[in-house]
């Protein structure tokens, strides 16, 4: 964990704080997995009570990343669900479009993609990237950019009756004030998504606006899915997943698996936005309480975390992306900052 993360000491040993007292971290894992233990069992109850009640008993969100496509191979295969995987095509690179293709191949599971104008997301994220709000800008995009995604899936489900929406988030993803194991029910039903922030700056029309989930809009008497999040239920390890992942054939490499190729070209411009406004990979707290709780290796990151932070800092090899998101959104480095508070762009984590 760097220094730099606010709350975190390190002791003369490089100890952090977090790790120096063996029993409180033994306490936080025990928590961990009786909260675990609890997801597991209303888990496995909602899969029984999906099964066979509309064309399909889940939908799943399909990024190409390794969670998503294992989890595919865990409900389709293992648990013999129909599943409806699902994918938004914006910013998804090379390597994760194989992963699915692939995928998909192996598992013979349909696949809808939709396609949304990349003007709007265009604008939205130099918009957000101009105004971040005091957290950076991972923190940023994810409270607007996640909640897209999610109400397109909830949009699907609702439109083909399916039960479930079932996200391959890994414990700790995504923020845990917005989702542990499951988006709130009055999140889902209730809950208008549309980030306020973006309503008042007057940058977007009515349309554009409309692109966020707002179950207001929806008549009386709608089923709506729930949205949970089974690698929050099920035990997890992030390395396991990565050789599983290549041995029942989904993904060609561990390349393929790594989370350092796979993700949104997108997430290296955020990243290296956040390394330069506060000095650390935002990333490394999620990844390190993995490590504390056993659910990722602590060598490999420890190798890791400075090769993708050097990379970024200078643009080089995958971290290329900074420049080539920077020239499409039309932005320098310094257009890059913080100038709303804290909360602003974030109204889906309101909950009764």
């Amino acid at each position: 964990m760097p220094e730099r993360v606010p709350g975190v000491r390190l002791g003369v040993d490089d100890v952090c704080n977090l790790c120096r007292d063996p029993a409180a971290v033994a306490g936080a894992s025990a928590r961990w997995e009786a909260a675990r233990q609890r997801y597991e069992s209303d888990f496995e109850q909602a899969l029984d009570d999906a099964r066979g009640r509309a064309e399909y008993d889940c939908l799943v969100p399909l990024s190409g990343g390794k969670d998503s496509v294992y989890l595919l191979y865990l409900l389709a295969v293992e648990r013999k669900l129909k599943v409806l995987a699902f994918t938004v095509d914006i910013n998804i690179p090379p390597i994760a479009w194989e992963n699915i293709r692939r995928t998909l191949g192996k598992l013979n599971i349909d696949h809808l993609v939709y396609s949304p104008s990349q003007r709007f997301y265009r604008n939205v994220f130099r918009y957000l990237l101009q105004n971040q709000e005091e957290r950076g800008a991972v923190y940023t995009l994810s409270y607007v950019y996640a909640p897209l995604f999610e109400g397109d899936a909830i949009r699907l489900a609702i439109a083909k009756g399916i039960p479930l929406v079932l996200a391959g988030y890994s414990p700790g993803q995504p923020e845990p004030e917005r989702m542990l194991y499951e988006f709130s029910p009055h999140l889902v039903r209730h809950t208008d998504w549309t980030p306020p922030e973006l309503v008042k700056c007057g940058e977007f029309d009515a349309d554009d606006l409309a692109r966020f989930y707002n179950p207001q809009t929806y008549p009386a008497g709608t089923a709506f899915p729930r949205y949970l999040a089974p690698f929050h239920a099920w035990p997890y390890n992030q390395e396991e997943i990565m050789r599983k992942v290549v041995a029942h054939g989904l993904v060609a490499t561990g390349r393929h698996a790594n989370p350092i190729h796979s993700n949104y070209p997108i997430n290296w411009l955020l990243m290296y936005s956040d390394l330069r406004t506060f000095g650390y990979n935002p990333y490394a707290p999620e990844f390190s309480t993995l490590i504390r709780h056993g659910k990722a290796n602590r060598n490999y990151w420890r190798v890791m975390g400075p090769v993708v932070d050097f990379l970024i800092r200078h643009r080089l090899g995958p971290a290329r992306e900074v420049t080539r998101s920077l020239e499409w959104l039309g932005l320098s480095a310094a257009d890059l900052r913080i100038n709303k508070p804290r909360g602003a762009y974030d109204p889906v984590i309101e909950q009764p």
